[in-house]
């Protein structure tokens, strides 16, 4: 699975805005700001970025596919 890119962040006084390749995705307020700028620091910014917005792959796409419910699709 490849890793994710093309997220950023801006601090907007308290608030913390993530866009994903030049569009906001999210801001996040309060302690989820303060939160998301300590783990920054600690984690990987993609992959948490990734994580906050739901923009990532879980791996069971495939799957999904091939389930009985998504067959006709």
């Amino acid at each position: 699975m490849p890793a994710p890119e093309g997220f950023a962040y801006v601090v907007r006084g308290a608030d913390v805005v993530i866009s994903h390749h030049g569009r906001p995705v999210t801001t996040l307020r309060g302690r989820r700001a303060a939160a998301f700028l300590d783990d920054v620091e600690r984690e990987d910014p993609q992959e948490l970025m990734a994580r906050l917005t739901g923009n990532y792959r879980r791996g069971n796409e495939r799957q999904a596919r091939n389930h009985p419910r998504n067959r006709g699709r």
